[in-house]
């Protein structure tokens, strides 16, 4: 009995390498035909595996490099940090709140006991910053800030000091300038000590911090920190909300301390029972998560747009092997008239669709590796090769090879020997 099976398993295997070897000889035999056909294929694998490598890339980077805040910090502002969708309507819901005001920031560092550190700040102005050695781009951010910042930002000071707390009180013309903007404005020597001029306005370099490097192409580090009271005295504090940065003691009292600020600021801004928050709190998990949020709906629609190319490829491949059995109806009589099964007949028809739609997945996926790995070369990120959809699109591929190429295959295998014959 084994032997019995051992054998048909043999001539199974025989027949599958013989109606492969026809395949390839069928195809090569039309290279520009098969080119024809098999780009459609091509097309709609490419469109899906240069966008799943780009989102990629981008996620990856985003997931390991988009730490705002530093651990255990969340954030509180008057407005979302991204809204998608929503309208007019929902913008004038965010824009009709109260503003989150410096009483209000206070509040929560003097009651929030369950928290480490409570930062406050705002951002006041962007533009060129200068020194008496050199400016910046027309990039760079102020921003007015408290000493909780540096630890809820995950600031880390390299030269000199960070903010105190009797800058603050005092309204000091001071700043604290990020690596890159350090940089930019004393390229041969230490800043501590020297004047920068922003929008007019000379402030005494403090301290100096560690570099954070680029994020998607921009530079984390173009940026300067004074205090916030400088700041509000100096550019107002009318109509402009703060934010408040909240950073727990450790993990587990993570969520209590967001409960804890949560009801400080409800009282403290009068809100109703029942009402729901006139104020938005979110972590570095939440900022990610709406990233996320971006990259399945933008899969999502890539998804749908490559799944009508390869339907269109698909009935274009079956067009193609049905022109292909009435071009190799007297060659199917001849194979059937010397012994040829029906099942070698239908293997092999479907082998060449699936062999076609192959060598156009193989191409689609490697240029789509190639041209979603740009968005890498051009943001100077990592490459990605994403295994799974390259998986993904090939299976796909061989899926629109069976199920396009089965009806031209069985109407092959079934044509009458004696009649195929006679075909001219």
């Amino acid at each position: 009995m084994s032997a019995s099976r051992h054998h048909r398993g043999v001539l199974l295997a025989a027949e599958l390498r013989e109606s492969f070897l026809m395949a390839m000889h069928a195809l090569t035999a039309h290279k520009l035909r098969s080119a024809l056909t098999l780009l459609g294929v091509l097309i709609g694998v490419f469109s899906i595996i240069v966008v799943m490598t780009a989102m990629r890339v981008l996620q990856g980077y985003v997931e390991s490099e988009l730490s705002m805040l530093g651990a255990n910090t969340f954030w509180v502002r008057k407005w979302p940090v991204v809204q998608f969708g929503g309208g007019r309507g929902d913008w004038m819901k965010y824009w009709r709140r109260n503003d989150i005001t410096y009483a209000q920031g206070v509040a929560v560092r003097e009651k929030a006991v369950l928290a480490a550190a409570v930062g406050i700040e705002t951002s006041f102005w962007a533009g060129e910053a200068r020194s008496r050695y050199g400016k910046s781009p027309p990039t760079v951010r102020l921003i007015g800030a408290t000493p909780g910042n540096f630890p809820a930002r995950n600031w880390v000071v390299a030269e000199g000091r960070g903010l105190l707390e009797v800058d603050v009180e005092s309204r000091r013309d001071i700043c604290v300038l990020g690596d890159g903007l350090r940089k930019a404005l004393f390229p041969l020597g230490s800043p501590l000590g020297q004047e920068v001029k922003f929008d007019g306005i000379n402030y005494a370099v403090v301290g100096v911090l560690e570099p954070r490097g680029s994020l998607l192409g921009g530079n984390q580090d173009s940026f300067a920190v004074i205090p916030l009271s400088t700041g509000m005295g100096r550019f107002g504090r009318i109509w402009r909300s703060l934010d408040i940065l909240v950073q727990a003691r450790d993990q587990r009292s993570y969520e209590d301390t967001m409960e804890q600020v949560r009801g400080i600021l409800r009282a403290t801004r009068k809100v109703p029972p029942g009402k729901e928050d006139d104020f938005e709190m979110f972590s570095n998990d939440s900022i990610i998560s709406q990233f996320r949020t971006v990259t399945l709906t933008v899969r999502l629609c890539v998804g749908v747009v490559s799944s009508i190319a390869l339907i269109a490829a698909g009935i274009g491949i079956m067009n193609i092997m049905l022109v292909s059995v009435t071009e190799r109806t007297r060659e199917i009589g001849i194979r059937r008239a010397v012994g040829a099964k029906k099942r070698t007949i239908t293997a092999q028809f479907i082998l060449e669709a699936i062999v076609l739609c192959e060598i156009g997945g193989v191409i689609g996926v490697v240029l789509g590796i190639i041209g979603g790995n740009l968005a890498a070369l051009y943001l100077e990120l990592p490459a990605k090769i994403p295994f799974d959809w390259a998986l993904f699109g090939l299976l796909i591929c061989s899926a629109v090879g069976i199920v396009f190429g089965s009806y031209p295959a069985i109407k092959a295998a079934n044509l009458d020997p004696v009649e195929s014959l006679r075909y001219e």
